[in-house]
């Protein structure tokens, strides 16, 4: 899976040292209330759309840019989810980061979903009832995701805060 050009001139710098990265997710819905999946390429698993947030890029913007690029698809961020860190991550290249994770609620707003670059396997509208196997990070962004309350989980290491309006 190719990286940024940004992040391929760091990792020259730093090799494959732990990096604090940004990252944004989308939980993207149709009119029907399905959600948006892709199977990543390089794990095989099924997570929200979503990827690095690029240097000076706004991250309601990259989360459009990422659902357009992996989904061939147009969405409208309609609200900040989850302020999430992730656990260290190390792939197979070595090179481990960790991530501040931003996971958008996202409308569908047009185009058909579809594998629309090489970072995914499948591109799939799930049932949040019927959902396929997750690891615990990603069915808990979803979970917090897909609630009714117009919320933003923020967490921390004493537990989650949130803020917003609840329905």
């Amino acid at each position: 899976m190719p990286i940024p050009p940004f992040l391929a001139e760091l990792r020259e710098l730093v090799g494959t040292r732990p990096l604090w990265l940004m990252s944004t997710h989308a939980a993207v819905t149709n009119s029907a209330g399905d959600l948006l999946l892709c199977r990543r390429t390089d794990d095989d698993q099924w997570s929200l759309p979503g990827g690095i947030i690029e240097p000076g890029e706004h991250p309601a913007d990259a989360v459009v840019r990422e659902c357009h690029e992996e989904a061939g698809i147009m969405v409208e961020p309609t609200s900040l989810a989850l302020v999430d860190v992730s656990p260290t991550f190390t792939y197979p290249s070595g090179d481990r980061a960790q991530y501040l994770d931003l996971v958008f609620r996202c409308n569908h707003a047009s185009g058909h979903a579809n594998v629309a670059d090489d970072e995914s396997t499948a591109v799939e509208w799930f049932s949040p009832h019927h959902l396929p196997v997750l690891d615990r990070y990603q069915l808990r962004q979803i979970e917090i995701a897909l609630t009714d309350a117009q919320q933003t989980v923020f967490t921390s290491m004493t537990g989650e805060v949130k803020f917003g309006v609840e329905d």
